[in-house]
């Protein structure tokens, strides 16, 4: 059996599209509802702590990039004359928002990148198919594999949020002369996400300059055997808590029911996001044997900035001693972008020149489809 090499981070970039969006642009951007004003959307980000986000949408709604694109985008800037596209060995790439069914949102990508023949491995699922994706590049890099690995997580969710996908469901809700209102299941959604891109090189030596991370292990967690769905798209929850996909329904449905749209059980994720992955981190440390006082630096990816203080005294009760002035987040600034958030918050502090050789950082990711958390142990180097 070859010897395991070790696995660094050597470059991260991102790409953002267009300008920052406000709150108050959210809606010209995205449209009114049958005209009408969401009542849910303050409330949602009072609550989600969101400033600004990015969308892959001019500001009269027509789209800009796809996702794709926002993922080419991302790693070319992880390019220069000693890395160039054509050294790329393995491109692995996570996504909740695929431009298309089929082919993989991987191969598309590397047909926007036009550089040459290479191994593809495209993770789907939610926001840990950035994980997924990580994992799968360090996996391939430590075995020997690949000589590099890119990574990337990328959402394109926009044009899924966009007014016009609900028209039809409005109509069908007037002609039986009920209140034209999307349910809070759809609406509540349509103020939390957004676009963007993020990318990592992996390499199984650091940088001769500068700093690198060494991925020390990822460790992974589904609770789906005991969990029913919370989030979900292409498809309808039922009153069993099964999930009947769009294939079932007849073709006026997917319009009618706005079968296509991201839904999530709030009431489902708000008692159990916060209990799981807190079960998840300690199980993730104590199989490590780590001691978490000893964290410089924790990214926990959150939706919503009303989970943060619910979560670090979780986090205190089951004993883990995180230090409260080692978390890290950008939600405020960027938005949350799924699968494309760790990435973000992870190339700002990499590219922020705060870091310092031997400090710790902890990636923390969950995701709400039907509970799976996803983490890494970085170290600097």
């Amino acid at each position: 059996m070859s010897r395991l090499s070790n696995v660094f981070i050597n470059r991260v970039s991102k790409f953002l599209p267009n300008k920052p969006i406000s709150n108050e642009e959210m809606e010209e951007v995205l449209g009114m509802i049958a005209g009408i004003p969401s009542k849910a959307r303050r409330i949602v980000l009072r609550n989600n702590g969101i400033k600004e986000r990015y969308y892959a949408l001019d500001k009269n709604g027509n789209v800009t990039h796809s996702n794709a694109e926002l993922s080419k985008l991302a790693i070319e800037k992880l390019f220069d004359s000693n890395f160039t596209k054509n050294d790329v060995s393995l491109l692995s790439c996570g996504t909740s928002t695929p431009d298309q069914l089929l082919p993989s949102h991987a191969a598309m990508v590397h047909g926007e990148l036009a550089n040459r023949n290479l191994e593809l491995n495209s993770s789907s699922g939610v926001c840990c198919a950035g994980m997924n994706a990580l994992k799968y590049g360090y996996m391939s890099v430590m075995t020997g594999n690949s000589a590099n690995a890119i990574c990337t997580g990328s959402e394109r969710v926009s044009t899924w949020m966009q007014a016009d996908k609900f028209t039809s469901e409005i109509e069908n809700i007037s002609t039986l002369e009920e209140k034209p209102i999307i349910a809070f299941k759809k609406d509540f959604l349509r103020w939390m996400l957004s676009d963007g891109a993020g990318a990592l090189l992996l390499e199984n030596t650091p940088n001769a300059q500068g700093v690198s991370l060494r991925i020390d292990w990822m460790e992974s967690y589904s609770y789906a055997h005991e969990m029913e769905t919370c989030m979900y798209a292409g498809g309808e929850k039922q009153e069993d808590g099964s999930i009947k996909p769009w294939s079932d329904y007849q073709t006026e449905d997917w319009l009618n029911q706005s079968i296509f749209s991201l839904k999530q059980d709030v009431k489902l994720l708000d008692k159990n996001i916060l209990v799981k992955g807190v079960e998840s981190l300690k199980l993730a440390f104590e199989k490590n044997q780590k001691d978490s006082s000893e964290i410089d630096y924790f990214l926990p990816h959150i939706s919503s900035y009303y989970f943060e203080e619910k979560l670090k005294e979780l986090i205190k009760e089951e004993g883990l001693l995180i230090p409260e002035t080692s978390w890290f987040t950008n939600l405020n600034k960027v938005g949350n972008v799924g699968s494309a958030s760790i990435y973000l918050m992870l190339e700002e502090l990499f590219n922020s020149g705060k870091l310092q050789k031997g400090q710790k950082i902890v990636l923390s990711v969950p995701e709400s489809g039907r509970f799976s958390y996803a983490y890494a142990h970085l170290t600097v180097c």
